[in-house]
C-alpha cells in the first residue's frame, strides 16, 4: 500500500508539473487581456484621429453628468429602498429645551442612515455582479434578442423624458416608482402644469431648439467638420452665464444646479449589520443594472461594428460597485442620455469616458462653485435632445410587421411592460414572453416542400418560387426546427400533410405485397390483386409491386413475378 501511495504521489506531481508547463506566458497574456481589454487598445490608441473627439465627448458628458445620479430608474429603485428602511418616523425627537413641544425631524440623522443604507445596498449589487459574471451569468444577455432591448430601452427613454418634464416646466412633483410610475408621474406634472414657471420654460424650449439645430448640422456635414459642434458645452456655457447675471435664481425663481459638495469623503466600511434586509433589493438593482448596461451595450456594438461580453460587463460593474462602496458611492449602470450625449459628441473610445470622470472629480473637488447657477432646464434639454434617437426605433414596428410578427410581439412587449411596470418588472415579462416565443417557434416550425431551381444548386419553397420545381417521384421535406419532444407528433404530422404520403398506409401495402409473395410461391400462374388506401392518390413503384391509384382513391398493387 505504501509503494501504491508513493507511486500516485509521483503521478500527481508529474500532472501538476504537466498541467503548468502547459500554461505558457502566451495563454497567461491572452487571460490578462481578456479581463483587461484596456491593454488590447490603448498602446495602439490613433491620438491624431481619436483625441480631440474624445475630449470634446468627455467634458461634455461631464457637465451633464454633474448634478444628477446615474440612471433615474435605478435612482428610483434604491430611494425605494433607503425610504423604506429608513423613513422619517424613525427620527422624529424632543427638542431639549422642552417637554412641551411637538417632535422635530432629525433631517442630519436621518441623511446620515439613508447614505448608509445606499452604500450597504451598492456593496451587495457588486458582490452579486461579480459573482455572476465569474459564474459566466453574462450568457442570460443572449435572450436581450434586438427587439426586446430595442424595445425595452425605448421604454427607459420615455422614463427618462417623463423624469425631465418638470425640470422643463420648472414645477415641483412627488417622486414615483414601481408600477404604473410612468402614469403617476405624468399625471402629476399635468395636475401642476398652471404653476409652470414661464421663464424656466422658456430657456428650456430655447436650449431644445438650439441644441436640435446643432444635432442636424453635426450628422448633414459628419464628413465634412473635423468635430461635431459641441452643443452641449455651448448649452452649458452660456446659460450659466446668463443664469448668473440676470440672477435667474433669486429674481425669477429658476431651479439651478445649487451647491456641488466639495472634496472627497475617506473610505469607511460599510454597515454590515442591513444586509439581511437588502437581499432581495440588491438582486434587482443588481439585473436591472446590468440588464441596461448590456442593452445599451449591444445597441452601440450593433451600430458601430464590435461586439460584448456580457460576463465582463458585469465583472466591471461589480468591481466599480464594490470598490467604490467603501466611499460612499452610489451604485452605478450604464445611463441612457449620458452615453447617447457621449457618442453623439463624437465620442470614440473609453478615453472620453476617463476625461468625463476627470471632469467630475475636478468640479467635485476644486470648481464646483463654477456650475452652481446652471439652470436645470438647459440640463433637461440637453439630455431630450439626446434621446430623440431612441424614440426613433419606433421605425422598427412596420418593418417587424412584415419580416417576423413574433419579432414585433417581442418589441411590443419588452415596450409596454417596461413603461407601465418599471423597467424591472417589464424586463422580466419581456425575458419571459421571449422564451416563450422560443418554445413556441419550437412547437410549430415553418416547414416547406423544396424544389430545385433549373441551372443552380438551390432548392426554394414550390409555393413561394414558381422557378422551384420538384423531381418526380422524390419529395424534399425542410423544416427550421430541430425535432424534440415536443413537436416531434407536430413534425410528423406536418411532413404527412405536405408529402402526402402516409407511412401507415404504405406499411400496410408492403405487408400485403409480403402475403402475396408467400401465396404466389405456391401458384405462378396469375397475378394477384390487393388494394390500400393513401391519403392523396400517386403513382410509384415497389420492388415486384407495380402500384397505381383508381378511381376510388386506392392503390392497386399488382404484383408481378
Amino acid at each position: 500500500c505504501c509503494h501504491e501511495f508513493l507511486f500516485q504521489l509521483q503521478t500527481d506531481r508529474k500532472r501538476v508539473f504537466v498541467s503548468f508547463h502547459r500554461c505558457s506566458s502566451k495563454k497567461a497574456k491572452a487571460a490578462a487581456l481578456s479581463l483587461l481589454p484596456i491593454l488590447t487598445w490603448l498602446p495602439s490608441y490613433p491620438v491624431k484621429q481619436y483625441l480631440l473627439s474624445d475630449v470634446v465627448s468627455g467634458l461634455s458628458t461631464g457637465v451633464v453628468q454633474l448634478p444628477q445620479g446615474t440612471f433615474a430608474v435605478i435612482s428610483l429603485m434604491i430611494g425605494g429602498v433607503v425610504v423604506r428602511e429608513a423613513p422619517d418616523s424613525m427620527f422624529y425627537v424632543l427638542p431639549a429645551n422642552g417637554t412641551n413641544m411637538s417632535a422635530v425631524l432629525d433631517v442630519e440623522a436621518r441623511d446620515a442612515r439613508r447614505v448608509q443604507v445606499a452604500v450597504v445596498l451598492t456593496t451587495l449589487v457588486g458582490i452579486i455582479q461579480i459573482v455572476f459574471g465569474l459564474l459566466r451569468f453574462g450568457f442570460v444577455a443572449i435572450y436581450l434578442t434586438e427587439p426586446l432591448v430595442r424595445g425595452f430601452t425605448t421604454a427607459a427613454a420615455f422614463h427618462v423624458v417623463i423624469s425631465q418634464l418638470k425640470y422643463l416646466l420648472g414645477v415641483e412633483t412627488q417622486r414615483f416608482s414601481g408600477p404604473l410610475s410612468a402614469v403617476y408621474s405624468v399625471k402629476a406634472v399635468l395636475s401642476k402644469i398652471t404653476t409652470t414657471n414661464v421663464t424656466t420654460l422658456l430657456l428650456g424650449l430655447s436650449c431644445l431648439v438650439f441644441l436640435y439645430v446643432i444635432k442636424h448640422l453635426n450628422e448633414r456635414y459628419k464628413k465634412k467638420l473635423p468635430i461635431p459642434i459641441p452643443g452641449e458645452i455651448i448649452v452649458v456655457i452660456v446659460s450659466t452665464g446668463v443664469s448668473y447675471g440676470l440672477s435667474l435664481s433669486d429674481d425669477y425663481s429658476v431651479a439651478i444646479v445649487g451647491k456641488i459638495p466639495t472634496g472627497l469623503l475617506p473610505p469607511a466600511a460599510p454597515l454590515f449589520s442591513l444586509l439581511p434586509s437588502l437581499v432581495t433589493d440588491s438582486f434587482a438593482v443588481a439585473i436591472v443594472g446590468f440588464s441596461m448596461g448590456i442593452s445599451l451595450a449591444k445597441i452601440f456594438a450593433l451600430k458601430h461594428g464590435y461586439s460584448v461580453d456580457g460576463n465582463q460587463e458585469l465583472i466591471a460593474l461589480g468591481l466599480c460597485n464594490f470598490i467604490s462602496s467603501f466611499f460612499q458611492t452610489f451604485a452605478i449602470t450604464c445611463s441612457m442620455s449620458r452615453s447617447l450625449v457621449q457618442e453623439s459628441t463624437g465620442g470614440k473610445t473609453q478615453i472620453a469616458g476617463l476625461l468625463a470622470s476627470l471632469m467630475v472629480l475636478l468640479v467635485v473637488v476644486a470648481i464646483g462653485f463654477v456650475f452652481q447657477p446652471l439652470p436645470q432646464t438647459a440640463l433637461a434639454a440637453i439630455i431630450m435632445v439626446n434621446l430623440l434617437g431612441m424614440f426613433k426605433q419606433f421605425r422598427d414596428i412596420p418593418s417587424l410587421w412584415r419580416t417576423s410578427k413574433i419579432e414585433l410581439a417581442i418589441w411590443l412587449v419588452a415596450y409596454v411592460a417596461s413603461l407601465l411596470l418599471g423597467l424591472d418588472y417589464g424586463l422580466l415579462v419581456a425575458i419571459s414572453f421571449a422564451i416563450l416565443t422560443v418554445i413556441y417557434r419550437t412547437q410549430s416550425p415553418k416547414s416547406s416542400i423544396l424544389g430545385h431551381v433549373s441551372s443552380t444548386g438551390l432548392y426554394y419553397d414550390v409555393d413561394d418560387y414558381e422557378e422551384a420545381a420538384e423531381y418526380e417521384g422524390i419529395k424534399v421535406f425542410h423544416s427550421n426546427s430541430s425535432i424534440y419532444f415536443a413537436n416531434s407528433d407536430l413534425y410528423v404530422n406536418t411532413l404527412k400533410e405536405k408529402t402526402g404520403v402516409n407511412p401507415v398506409h404504405i406499411q400496410a401495402v408492403r405487408k400485403a405485397q409480403k402475403k402475396l409473395k408467400e401465396k404466389t410461391n405456391s401458384n405462378h400462374s396469375s397475378p394477384l390483386k390487393v388494394c390500400a388506401k393513401v391519403s392523396q392518390p400517386f403513382s410509384s413503384s415497389l420492388p415486384g409491386c407495380l402500384l397505381s391509384v383508381n378511381t376510388a382513391g386506392y392503390v392497386d398493387c399488382k404484383y408481378t413475378v
